[in-house]
């Protein structure tokens, strides 16, 4: 449910909050108060809309924020899977515009627009005139037929959606196994090259990481005997002066006055074992510098051995284990390639399968699609007669696609007929703007208990209507209002009068400015709003009268449904 909304800085609104209810809650104001910025404010919320033409000049920046409270599972899903705090079922919406750039946040959390759009398509929908418009296109029909069998045809959409996925990748592997010889010829001489490249060069698993070892190695060989002949000559390697000469004398020295005091026994046994662990490094160094031989050709071969694996790296993988794998990958390739007629034969059989589960699954789908098509058709017709098309006739058209799609093999066309006599022709070709709204109006009554968004608005909902089918539309929008949370813009008194929360748009003066205000009304300031709808400019005790009975009709009627 939209709990409530904060406009700051949006053409003639400055700073307006509004707390929305559950059930109807109606929105009314003379012509030019200000209702389409509303509508405008949301749009931009929801990351549909834009602040362009709507940012006073004057504003340093403009802000829309929409509160939601809701425990749709698929909400939390997407919060989740997002990583937004979502605690009590509370969703801050936020959008901000600053400097030529705006910011769209979530709870808190900058999010992308595109994240907007998609959590904003679970918590609220718009039903203007564009809305409304798209019953006219028959792509939109199948939709809603599939959310009206949601159900049913829910698991076997999603099997066909994979089936179809499986059926392409197939397909495009046979178009391929398709190409001519000539292709398949250069092809296999390709890989025969490149096949021949890698096992030429012989390559061992952790070979190049060894390579690379032996080759720092040698490249700073000279260093390395520089600093062993330095260490060499301060440690006595070769028994010619140096620290091993030095400790010997000093153990010899030490040794001279051991028996003089005790403690000097330890420190000739550390001096001694100084002088043996001295003597050891010399001897392993004597024999590293000993073996220690820098070779040329050495140097040459390897370097060569690491620009051929680098080169195959460059071409086949990162890896000597990855070019490997290349190669396996290859190989493979070829031996397809050399028995190729009986791979396109396993592949045809491959893909008369995946396109025979595929036309099974689709012809299932399509009966239960015509199931439902005549309940869907008529609780249409009959929501349609409650809003006064007092002799349509309405139906679910079929026709089979020459290819299947990942929605199956239907293409459907609501067809209607509003006068005796006249055919069942497609929507956009009858149903003027007015009647697309009611039309629209109708479907959404049918689909009330099946849609799991929380909230409607509904704008442009009495374009075209008036007395007794206004007073239909009313009746019909209550009925919506039992399972949903509806937000409505109107010009007429009847639908009005059914609001469970009334709210007024209207133009103030303020600091030498026309701002816009909005403002929730009390029972009876809802029956002088109704009044001034219906009376216009002078409100006789007639109108006022008329209002206040309209009001009570209107709650009785919500009692009884």
């Amino acid at each position: 449910m939209l709990a409530g909304l904060h406009v700051k800085n949006m053409a003639l609104i400055r700073e307006a909050e509004v707390e929305f209810g559950p059930g109807l809650n109606i929105m009314t104001g003379e012509t030019g108060a200000g209702k389409s910025i509303v509508i405008g404010a949301v749009n931009i919320a929801l990351g549909t809309g834009n602040f362009k033409d709507y940012v006073p000049e004057d504003a340093d920046y403009a802000l829309v924020e929409l509160i939601f409270t809701t425990e749709n599972p698929r909400v939390r899903e997407l919060m989740k899977r997002q990583d937004l705090p979502f605690e009590d079922g509370e969703i801050i919406l936020t959008r901000k515009y600053k400097g030529g750039r705006s910011t769209s946040k979530i709870n808190g959390e900058t999010v992308p627009l595109s994240f907007v759009r998609e959590l904003s398509g679970e918590l609220i929908d718009i039903h203007g005139q564009h809305e409304h418009q798209s019953l006219l296109y028959a792509k939109n029909h199948l939709g809603i037929l599939d959310s009206f069998a949601r159900k049913e045809t829910g698991p076997l959409l999603n099997t066909i959606k994979e089936q179809y996925r499986s059926y392409q990748k197939v397909k495009k592997e046979w178009e391929q196994a398709v190409s001519s010889d000539q292709e398949r010829t250069k092809e296999l001489d390709f890989l025969q090259y490149e096949i021949q490249e890698i096992q030429s060069a012989a390559l061992r698993p952790g070979e190049d990481e060894e390579l690379e070892n032996s080759y720092r190695l040698m490249v700073n060989g000279q260093k390395i005997m520089e600093a062993l002949s330095e260490a060499g000559n301060l440690t006595g390697v070769g028994g010619f002066g140096g620290a091993e000469d030095e400790i010997g004398r000093a153990a010899r020295a030490l040794s001279a006055v051991r028996g003089y005091d005790n403690s000097l026994e330890e420190l000739g046994n550390t001096l001694e074992d100084i002088e043996s662990l001295l003597g050891d490094f010399n001897r392993s160094l004597s024999d590293y510098m000993d073996s220690f031989v820098f070779d040329p050709q050495a140097l040459r071969e390897t370097e060569e051995r690491l620009d051929l694996i680098n080169r195959l790296k460059s071409k086949y993988g990162n890896t000597i284990e990855e070019i490997l794998a290349s190669l396996q990958e290859k190989e493979d390739r070829v031996e397809l390639l050399e028995n190729y007629e009986s791979y396109r034969s396993e592949l045809k059989d491959r893909l008369q399968e995946s396109s025979q589960a595929l036309m099974s699954t689709a012809a299932k789908l399509s009966g239960v699609r015509k199931q439902y098509a005549k309940v869907l058709s008529e609780q249409i017709r009959s929501a349609l007669v409650d809003l006064n098309f007092l002799d349509v006739q309405f139906e679910i058209a079929f026709e089979e696609l020459s290819e299947p799609t990942e929605e199956g093999i239907d293409a459907v066309c609501f067809r209607i007929s509003m006068n005796p006599g006249l055919p069942l022709r497609p929507l956009g070709s009858v149903a003027s703007g007015g009647e697309l709204s009611r039309i629209m109006l109708a479907i959404k009554a049918v689909m009330a208990d099946k849609d799991h968004i929380e909230t409607l608005i509904f704008d442009e909902i009495d374009t075209g209507i008036s007395g007794r089918t206004a007073q239909k539309v009313s009746e019909k929008m209550a009925v919506i209002a039992g399972s949903h949370q509806i937000l409505c813009i109107t010009h007429l008194a009847q639908i009005a009068a059914m609001a469970d929360q009334h709210f007024i748009i209207e133009k103030k003066p303020a600091d030498s400015k026309t701002v816009t205000h909005i403002g929730q009304l009390t029972e009876e300031e809802s029956i002088q709003e109704l009044a001034r709808i219906l009376g216009g400019a002078k409100i006789t005790d007639a109108v006022l009268e008329n209002a206040r009975e309209m009001k009570e009709l209107a709650a009785h009627i919500r009692q009884d449904i």
